[in-house]
């Protein structure tokens, strides 16, 4: 996984069309199996829910598959994204994928419907990484999808760094929603009724609140690109 920031110089638009038709071609002629691309664009910049710990925020995150990332095998990766960016940060992770995407799928290069909430993840210095795993992936998945309008959901843990100077995070969370909860907390939640809402605001709040979710956290809305489908 990528955080790459734009530079403030290039307009969003711009930088996010050169992430999609240059960097991901270059990255898939390098060997990426898969490419995703993750853009906080003009379509989500009315969001409601944005969270910033990072300063300045990465306004993309690029999820690339490969056989290897050691930095023999990951310089022409970093190149070709690189030379669209202001900075990079890389990272080794696993993932997994409790809520597929199989109610909006979209055809490779276009963008999923909806919008795609990435957060940034930092486990509690307090927790153990089995703890912490065991109430975020254990615990959280479920309640997270039973209680969110959300149509997919990837959980990546970070396994290490693989770029000097990285952000310290432990994990890239993406969940998909529709567009109305962009701006509707209601159509986020999937609450018909104000009582609803609180009712799984408070049940949210506990929840992330078991393995630190609740706080020292980025959010980036973004819309979402599968480039090149991963295997």
């Amino acid at each position: 996984m990528y955080l790459v920031w734009r530079d403030p110089a290039v307009p969003v638009e711009v930088f996010s069309a050169a992430l999609r038709e240059r960097s991901a071609p270059r990255l898939v002629e390098a060997g990426a199996r898969g490419v995703q691309v993750n853009v906080a664009d003009g379509a989500v910049a009315g969001a409601l829910i944005r969270m910033t710990e990072l300063d300045p925020q990465p306004e993309a995150i690029v999820g690339v598959w490969v056989d290897s990332a050691r930095d023999a095998a990951r310089a022409p990766l970093d190149a070709a994204l690189g030379a669209e960016a202001a900075r990079l940060a890389a990272y080794v992770v696993t993932e997994s994928e409790p809520l597929p995407n199989t109610a909006h799928p979209a055809a490779p290069g276009e963008r999923t419907p909806g919008f795609a909430n990435v957060a940034l993840l930092r486990r509690p210095a307090d927790m153990t990484p089995a703890a912490w795993l065991d109430a975020w992936q254990g615990q959280h998945t479920d309640v997270a999808i039973e209680i969110q309008s959300t149509f997919g959901y990837v959980q990546n843990a970070v396994v290490r760094a693989v770029t000097p100077d990285a952000p310290a995070i432990d994990a890239v969370v993406e969940e998909l929603f529709p567009i109305e909860a962009l701006t509707s907390m209601h159509a986020f939640f999937a609450a018909d009724d104000d009582d609803e809402l609180g009712r799984r605001l408070v049940l949210m709040g506990e929840s992330t609140g078991r393995f630190g979710a609740d706080r020292d956290l980025d959010v980036v809305p973004t819309s979402r690109y599968v480039m090149q489908p991963r295997p």
